[in-house]
């Protein structure tokens, strides 16, 4: 979220400081992500010690804390855990709940895009990734994919006051038939996706959510909504033209594959992801502008993205 949340941040580093027994010298607001209920923070303390601190409204998911440190103990050092998780789903402070990171340098690749290294990394990361068989613990902590998206009825919910909203009332005029037509497709796609082996997947590895200093490692962050389902979740990230501003071409993509391995994605099923990801994401920005509160530059920030997945859904040559 780009606007602070609306909390006392004296009280917000003297928690993290008892919590994590970190002496807390600076609590520095970083305006990233586009998640409505969650804001970060970089924790400074008094030992030139530096940790990322993500405060969400309500509760994070128990597999959201349980599944990261459960994959780095299995050796993929790609994951970034919270640092000593408290039990259940996050340390609480009043109606939020904090979850403390290692905070690594270089930011986000989704402006920069990837090297060739790292995409053959990217590769080998998501491989790794989804030939890890969960502990029972794990395993029922996580979702599984039921292909009965919700993101139609929310969007279906939402018309009414889009149509009727003086700072979306334009907007809707022009893609509104679109957008139904997509949730319609959405639909007849879910109904025709194969049912395939589900494997633990991120659900949201977009470069947006890899971070590397220069041409160093990746780190992979936001892991709050895994989930067991078809490797096609992610790989939709990776092979979808709308993540980042350095998509995958044959060259990327055959670097990917050399991490990965041999794979075959069912077209079907890709369809269904991206298409899926396009109207969740329609429904989360309409929500957030006509609901949230937001101020201007976070509003301004949601119809930037909202009106961008309207323009590909629009286009006559639109193929999920």
């Amino acid at each position: 979220m780009i606007d602070k949340p609306d909390v006392d941040e004296r009280a917000l580093a003297a928690t993290v400081s008892a919590a994590w027994a970190v002496d807390v010298a600076e609590l520095a607001f970083l305006p990233v992500g586009l998640d409505g209920h969650a804001w970060a923070y970089r924790v400074d303390t008094a030992h030139g010690q530096r940790y990322f601190l993500k405060l969400r409204h309500g509760a994070f998911t128990r597999a959201a804390v349980l599944l990261p440190g459960f994959l780095r103990a299995r050796g993929i050092r790609q994951v970034v855990a919270p640092i000593d998780p408290p039990g259940g789903t996050g340390h609480a402070f009043g109606d939020y709940r904090l979850l403390l990171y290692p905070f690594h340098d270089g930011g986000s690749l989704w402006s920069r895009g990837l090297t060739d290294r790292q995409w053959t990394e990217y590769g080998e990361f998501l491989g790794r990734l989804h030939t890890v068989a969960p502990s029972a613990e794990v395993a029922a902590a996580l979702p599984v994919e039921t292909y009965r998206s919700g993101a139609g009825n929310r969007l279906r919910a939402l018309s009414g006051q889009a149509a009727a909203s003086p700072d979306l009332g334009g907007f809707w005029d022009r893609y509104g038939d679109a957008l139904h037509r997509l949730s319609a497709l959405v639909d007849d796609l879910a109904a025709r996706v194969p049912r395939g082996r589900h494997v633990i997947c991120h659900a949201d590895i977009h470069p947006g959510n890899l971070i590397a200093d220069g041409a160093g490692p990746l780190h992979v962050v936001d892991w709050d909504a895994p989930i067991l389902a078809p490797r096609e979740r992610d790989l939709m990230f990776v092979l979808s033209q709308d993540f980042g501003d350095h998509p995958v071409d044959a060259r990327r993509a055959d670097l990917f594959r050399r991490g990965y391995g041999p794979w075959e994605p069912d077209p079907t099923t890709l369809s269904y992801y991206r298409g899926e990801r396009h109207l969740d994401d329609v429904a989360a920005f309409l929500d957030s502008i006509l609901n949230s509160g937001g101020g201007p530059e976070s509003r301004a920030n949601d119809l930037h993205w909202l009106t961008r997945i309207a323009e590909t859904v629009a286009h006559p040559d639109y193929a999920p």
